[in-house]
């Protein structure tokens, strides 16, 4: 990060208190929030001291607070360096017991829509003429490719069957890309926070993950080169945030990857304004990752990747020792319900809407200090805490039988320890109670009390 930018950053955090101690809180607060990424360097104190407009004095006495903290490690003629304490809060391993009713909030996903029964039905009765033939189709069931391919060119993305594989959910897709264009070692540009599981993916891959800071006020625009770059414009997961046509064009221009993946998962669910445009229009380089998962039903377990078909064909010869293929009874499936698509989208976007703004009422009036940008896209929120762990406030909601995902989960780094993601997942009429709990075990983690458990289980 440049001197000039961090400056910018830390602006806010100046005027308050002596002016050392706000800039050690500044620095801090980033390399927690997982906006300066562990192990990049940061300006020298006589640099930054003439960008903030400060004595020298006041930043290596600010740098020499970080050191003690264990936020900086120096070497001589290496600069000083971003890191964390060796107290901080790590992404567990274990897999803890668990009360035995437990209300579970790490899955990002709603109950099936209404249409489900009528389609299952129907794709039954669509199956009797495919039994003759053997069932595997690499690529996916023709008649689903053509009802992917109409759906997305009815969004804006003009697309022709053979642009499109059918996958076992977006983040298949997304393994199945990195298995076929990276080599171990590779450069990774992924968003921070973003989605745990596409994180794991890089991580199976030997791969390696380069944060791109995402804020409420959107992306950072990337300095480096990567070999890979995964994106999320549409109710970016887990902020919520959906990218406007200039965000896209400037974070596009800025990327220096030969290629870009665009993960779809939520394009369909934006819940206040209009979709932008595709970026796959915006740039040749862009392979397109969707899924029924999110505006259908996660139990489906279907995707696809959107690619020129070259591409398509060695992501086939790949899958060879992955999957082979999607079950045809679930693609069968998928094509009824993609044929009613503006009407489940619609019933998605009314359940979603009342939820949020049920939970953004809860949060305002039960934990008013718990901090929240308004998701205008998805179906999560990203709350920033006003101090504390969400790690340890994990641990004592499972005492009370609500499993959280904590927000270390979504980064590179194990940072974003004050931050929390809600999903959308709870019906209007039970989010008093779900607040409720909440609100009790944040009273134990300000309290400092030690939970009865150590972390929830890590899901997606």
């Amino acid at each position: 990060m440049g001197t000039d930018r961090l400056a910018e950053l830390l602006d806010p955090w100046l005027g308050e208190g002596p002016a050392y101690g706000a800039v050690a809180a500044g620095i801090r607060g980033l390399a927690l929030d997982g906006r300066l990424a562990l192990g990049s360097r940061v300006p020298s104190e006589r640099s930054l001291a003439a960008a903030l407009r400060l004595s020298r004095t006041t930043v290596t006495a600010a740098y020499d607070v970080l050191r003690a903290e264990g936020y900086l490690v120096s070497a001589g003629g290496a600069g000083s360096r971003v890191t964390l304490p060796a107290s901080a809060p790590v992404r567990p391993d274990a897999d803890p017991g668990e009360p035995a009713v437990v209300r579970d909030l790490t899955v990002a996903a709603t109950p099936a829509p209404a249409q489900l029964v009528a389609a299952v039905a129907q794709a039954a009765a669509d199956l009797r003429p495919l039994l003759s033939g053997h069932g595997l189709h690499p690529y996916g069931l023709p008649a689903l490719r053509s009802a992917v391919a109409g759906h997305l060119t009815r969004r804006g993305l003009p697309t022709v069957p053979e642009q499109v594989m059918v996958t076992n959910g977006a983040l298949a897709g997304w393994d199945l890309l990195l298995r076929t264009v990276t080599t171990p070692g590779q450069r990774v540009l992924v968003e921070q926070p973003t989605y745990p599981a596409a994180l794991d993916a890089v991580a199976a891959a030997h791969l390696r993950a380069v944060p791109l800071p995402v804020t409420a006020e959107g992306w950072e625009l990337p300095t480096g080169a990567a070999d890979v770059a995964l994106l999320t414009p549409d109710g970016q997961n887990p902020t919520g945030l959906l990218a406007d046509d200039r965000q896209r064009r400037a974070l596009l221009a800025a990327v220096d990857a030969p290629v870009v993946a665009a993960d779809e998962t939520f394009t369909d669910l934006v819940l206040d304004g209009q979709p932008a445009t595709p970026l796959a229009v915006l740039d040749r380089r862009v392979v397109t990752l969707g899924s029924m998962s999110k505006a259908f039903w996660s139990g489906l377990r279907v995707g696809w990747v959107r690619a020129d078909p070259p591409l398509l064909a060695r992501l086939a010869q790949a899958r060879g020792t992955v999957d082979l293929s999607s079950p045809v009874l679930e693609q069968l499936v998928a094509v009824r319900l993609l044929a009613v698509a503006d009407e489940v989208v619609a019933d998605r976007v009314a359940w979603l809407t009342a939820s949020r703004d049920a939970l953004l009422a809860a949060l305002a009036d039960q934990l008013p200090d718990w901090r929240v940008t308004r998701p205008r896209a998805g179906a999560m929120l990203w709350v920033q805490l006003p101090g504390g762990s969400s790690t340890r406030l994990a641990g004592h909601a499972l005492d009370l039988g609500l499993r959280l995902t904590p927000g270390p989960r979504f980064t590179v780094d194990g940072t974003a320890d004050r931050w929390l993601r809600l999903p959308l997942s709870v019906p209007p009429e039970a989010v008093g109670a779900l607040v409720a709990v909440l609100r009790e075990a944040w009273t134990r983690t300000a309290a400092g009390t030690v939970s009865g458990r150590t972390v929830p289980r890590w899901t997606a």
